[in-house]
């Protein structure tokens, strides 16, 4: 995975994280808050030896001492030095519970004892320490034996009182809120990973590519009112997902399919939006002056008939059943070089007839006739219609909706195509959302940079002799072009033609 997987993984699920970060630090607020605070105070005592006259003596007797500090820090905690301590103050607690909130430490090479005590209350805590230290200079002199017979070799000296404390030692609330918040959003990010792994949903072009190994040749912004208004390139050609529509028309030109240009547009599961797309390609195909042939190849649940709004009842069953010729039954559409075959009566045998010779020879008849021929077929996993046809045109084109479509429904239909020896050009994704990590700017490239809006007109005058310069102009610019052979309803068949 690259950085920005990792960023459009963060992007996705930032909600997740910021909630578990958020979880994170009112438990270490909530656990901080009930902790009882505890003080902590220190006292120092220095050890040292005594009846030393010459240097060498004292070399010696240092010596000694730091060989012995560690068997006094050990004697801290023992009920010999606690003992003397609790009865003074008049502690409600036994030598062994108190061990537990003292600490004796020595520094390596020093003769100097570090005593800590930890209590709820900052004033017993120093009490506790000075008391220590009091009673640990008195029991090791009386521990170490004496040198013939005179006193301990031994001196301990209390050189640092302790001093109560003005801040509690614990529960310390930056720190602990620090941490908390930490944890929640390792978690969260956790948690985020876990679930783009555990995700089956092809949500980006690279997750298509990486089942498929064809490219991705468009990208189909999401439209909630897709319903209403199906046919969006002739309802609304300047909308950014008409748009994405030309994007694909003019990819789909690149494709290299041996000179063939016959393709059948199907996808994996139902609903994914195969048959909008196909129309509306076969739309922006004639737009850009191609003889277009639509066909409806879908005999189990047609749709063009439905979408284009024309009469249904004949169509390509009649035709590959003899019943019809298909000058009869193919119509032109909408003022444009697009001419349409409706499915017809729905077949007991649709499979049959569309792997039938008779389909076979329709295709090489309109390929020569039409610059560009689409079939419209039906879903590659439910039945077998798609794979039959698409060994019999240049290739197929998969139609995946980002965020339906699992990956194993991607994977099982891929497969289908191979298993018969269909080619599978490229893949088209749709309902792509414009908003989010996976959006259709931020996530497949079409970021134009563009808006298409309608400005209204304003009533004087000079909008008026600007509408007459742009009229001009306009018409000065179809004669140039006329005048160069070329006319956008021109196919390059007819220009050979005339030439």
């Amino acid at each position: 995975m690259e950085l920005s997987d990792y960023i459009r993984i963060l992007r996705k699920n930032w909600l997740t994280v910021l909630v578990l970060t958020l979880v994170g630090l009112v438990v270490a607020t909530v656990f901080t808050l009930t902790r009882t605070p505890t003080y902590e105070s220190s006292s120092t005592v220095f050890v040292s030896t005594q009846g030393s006259t010459t240097t060498a003596e004292l070399q010696q007797g240092s010596s000694f001492t730091q060989a012995r500090i560690n068997t006094y820090v050990g004697l801290v905690g023992t009920p010999a030095v606690l003992d003397p301590v609790i009865e003074s103050l008049g502690l409600p607690t036994t030598a062994d519970a108190l061990a537990d909130n003292v600490k004796a430490s020595a520094t390596l090479n020093s003769t100097l004892i570090t005593l800590s005590v930890t209590d709820t209350n900052a004033d017993r805590a120093a009490a506790i320490a000075n008391g220590i230290a009091s009673s640990l200079a008195t029991v090791v002199p009386e521990l170490e034996p004496a040198v013939d017979g005179g006193a301990s070799p031994v001196r301990l000296s209390r050189v640092r009182d302790a001093q109560p404390a003005l801040r509690p030692a614990s529960p310390n609330v930056p720190l602990n809120v620090l941490v908390g918040g930490l944890v929640g959003l390792a978690v969260g990010i956790a948690a985020a990973a876990l679930r783009t792994t555990l995700d089956n949903r092809v949500r980006t072009p690279k997750d298509a590519e990486q089942i498929t190994k064809t490219p991705a040749i468009g990208a189909i912004a999401y439209d909630t009112k897709a319903k209403e208004r199906p046919l969006i390139v002739h309802a609304d050609p300047l909308s950014p997902r008409a748009e994405s529509f030309r994007a694909l028309r003019t990819n789909l030109q690149f494709l290299d399919m041996g000179g063939r240009s016959s393709f059948v547009i199907t996808s994996s599961i139902p609903s994914e939006g195969k048959s909008t797309t196909t129309i509306n390609l076969a739309i922006a195909l004639a737009d850009a002056g191609k003889r277009v042939a639509l066909l409806d190849t879908d005999l189990r649940k047609p749709k063009v008939a439905e979408y284009l709004s024309i009469e249904g009842g004949a169509g390509l069953t009649d035709v590959l059943i003899g019943r019809a010729k298909v000058n009869e039954v193919m119509m032109p559409w909408g003022g444009r070089s697009l001419y349409v075959l409706p499915a017809g009566k729905i077949p007991p045998n649709p499979s049959e007839l569309l792997g039938s010779q008779q389909m076979g020879i329709l295709l090489e008849m309109l390929e020569r006739d039409f610059d560009v021929v689409l079939c419209d077929a039906p879903p590659l996993l439910p039945v077998t219609d798609a794979a039959i046809l698409a060994r019999a045109t240049s290739g197929a084109l998969m139609v995946v909706a980002a965020g339906k479509t699992t990956k194993h429904q991607l994977t099982g239909a891929t497969e289908a195509l191979e298993t018969v020896g269909a080619k599978l050009a490229g893949f088209v994704m749709s309902m792509v959302p414009t908003r989010g990590p996976d959006s259709y700017y931020s996530g497949y490239g079409y970021g134009y940079g563009y808006g298409y809006r309608e400005v209204p007109a304003k009533p004087n005058r000079s909008a008026s002799k600007k509408e007459k310069r742009a009229k001009n102009v306009e018409v000065a610019s179809v004669d140039t072009l006329d005048e160069l052979g070329f006319s956008p309803r021109r196919t390059s068949r007819e220009a050979q033609r005339d030439s």
